[in-house]
């Protein structure tokens, strides 16, 4: 078999699907006990970079700031939100600003903000 130069290779790896080039990186990895991961600099350049990455939150907390006008209604979304039973319910908005949700996705940490802020109540989101 004839050594192919990169440029050859290249080629080649163009006409694979992405399921298929993935496949090979894997069975590539198997044979030479290799991973294909980015490679770390070490050195001065390595010291001077920053030690902590900014990483992308994944956790958030929903955070009850005020029950505004309206507070009957922000005490039933927040039974609705949570398990609380009604005197629960009715102590948190009054002892606010207190954490409604804590550590939920982005997702419902938004979706329980708007439907704190359509009951009237203050919301902010950490």
């Amino acid at each position: 078999m004839a050594k192919l130069s990169q440029e050859e290779l290249l080629a080649q790896f163009e006409n694979l699907t992405l399921i298929e080039l993935a496949g090979f990186v894997k069975a590539f990895e198997e044979k030479f006990d290799v991973t294909a991961a980015a490679a770390v600099a070490v050195g001065p350049a390595a010291a001077a970079a920053p030690v902590e990455a900014e990483a992308e939150q994944d956790e958030f907390d929903v955070i009850l700031t005020g029950a505004g006008e309206k507070k009957i209604q922000v005490i039933k979304v927040v039974r609705e939100l949570t398990s609380l039973g009604l005197k629960e319910a009715k102590d948190l908005v009054d002892g606010a600003p207190k954490p409604v949700l804590e550590k939920v996705t982005k997702e419902a940490a938004e979706k329980a903000a708007e439907s704190l802020k359509g009951a009237g109540a203050g919301v902010e989101v950490k």
